[in-house]
């Protein structure tokens, strides 16, 4: 009973209040997404703003579970857990519902849940388990490659779904690995790489091909001129060469034609405003109509009249924007950042690796979706389909989004009883 007592002392409120603000202006934001006259009653649980609501009492018994039970517990079946949702994972795959093109769901009667969304919470447990253990170091290959099989192999599983968006944010545990000492050139290569291949359609082949061929030849003045220096820089150009003759063939024959589509959009070869471009158009128009004080609550003429598909899910952000304007957008991203930074001093000051790593996977996966989904509703970003944490409707989002960011909470409630 004293134990308990000193748990919800020791709960960092700040955090906890940020997550119940955004869940808050989620459930009202859906409200005004998808309001209909007919339903007028935001407990209506025959519409999506009644079923967000009981999502989120239920995220919130989930939450209290979680605060209730034994920080070892997380640590202890970490694997356990992990290799249980890779199983469902598996199952999908066999036993799944296909929506929207992704194999990724289980459906029974009205009520769906998505694996994908709790295997970002499992991997986050496995890898912080991992990298907890006394004899785990990044310097070690063992450790390296166990790391990233358990990154990994979620993400083949959910790529073997065609659901690409959940797959891509699993590349966000990378930021981790480098807090933890994991060299930083893969990471800079892949930069490069991304960047190689958007210019190699911006422009032309043969201009990035000249473009290399001159770094390299001043590269040539600022190194010393001898044999190791030159044939590292030549296998660097001859690198870049074969990259960039490849560029064409990935495109368009590894690449599905939806995906060819959107990037020639974010990188403003295509429009295709009926399309591939429909979507984030229409919310640009939302967004922008806003102004600084928006049109007001349940105002919104791009959202009454369903001008913006999947409003109240992936881009739910226009709904802010456009009701809320400016201001209401500084506000929402204000309480992320704030949640972001607030993380960042959590896991920064917990005594187990096991703890700081988790702070950081939680934080990674988070700060992804957001940077993300913000971006692709300002068309700053490829659209891909992943929800924003907290607010977008759905309850396997909101789910492991709380079941994330709790046991975090609850792992730093239990920081000072560590030696």
């Amino acid at each position: 009973m004293r134990e308990e007592k000193n748990i919800f002392r020791n709960i960092d409120w700040i955090t906890v209040g940020i997550s119940l603000a955004l869940m808050l202006i989620g459930w009202i934001s859906i409200y005004a997404a998808v309001y209909d006259e007919a339903h007028h009653s935001i407990f209506d649980l025959s519409q999506r703003y009644g079923k967000q609501l009981l999502w989120i009492a239920m995220a919130l018994v989930l939450a209290l579970f979680v605060l209730l039970a034994d920080p070892r517990f997380f640590n202890a079946f970490a694997l356990i857990i992990y290799l249980a949702t890779i199983a469902m994972l598996i199952l999908v795959l066999l036993f799944g519902t296909t929506i929207s093109g992704s194999k990724s769901w289980f459906q029974i009667g009205d009520f769906r849940l998505q694996p994908a969304e709790f295997a970002k919470f499992s991997t986050a447990l496995a890898l912080a388990s991992l990298l907890g253990r006394i004899d785990a170091s990044l310097d070690q290959m063992r450790t390296r490659v166990l790391s990233l099989t358990i990154i990994f192999l979620p993400s083949l599983l959910i790529l073997l779904q065609y659901d690409t968006g959940s797959a891509i944010v699993f590349g966000a545990f990378m930021i981790v690995l480098y807090r933890e000492g994991f060299p930083g050139w893969p990471l800079l290569l892949a930069l490069v790489a991304g960047v190689l291949f958007l210019i190699t359609l911006y422009t032309s082949q043969t201009a990035v091909l000249l473009g290399l061929v001159a770094l390299f030849i001043i590269s040539l003045f600022f190194v010393r001129r001898d044999v190791q220096n030159i044939l590292t820089l030549l296998g660097m150009l001859a690198a870049g060469v074969l990259f960039v003759l490849s560029v064409e063939f990935v495109f368009h024959n590894v690449l599905e034609p939806h995906q060819r589509t959107r990037i020639n959009v974010l990188i403003g070869l295509e429009e295709d405003l009926r399309g591939a471009g429909y979507n984030v158009h229409q919310s640009k128009i939302a967004i922008g109509s806003g102004g600084f004080f928006g049109k007001g609550f349940l105002q919104g003429t791009q959202t009454k009249f369903n001008f913006v598909p999947e409003q109240s899910t992936d881009f739910i952000f226009c709904t802010v924007g456009e009701e809320w304007g400016f201001l209401g957008s500084l506000v929402l991203i204000g309480l992320y950042l704030a949640l972001f930074v607030r993380l960042i001093d959590l896991a920064e000051r917990q005594r187990s690796v096991f703890a700081r790593v988790y702070g950081y996977a939680v934080l990674s996966v988070m700060f992804f979706h957001f940077m993300v989904n913000i971006g692709m509703t300002i068309g700053l970003m490829p659209v891909i389909g992943i929800p924003l944490p907290f607010v977008s409707y759905g309850g396997s989002s909101l789910w492991a989004f709380t079941l994330m960011l709790f046991v975090f909470i609850r792992l730093d409630a239990n920081r000072l009883n560590l030696l």
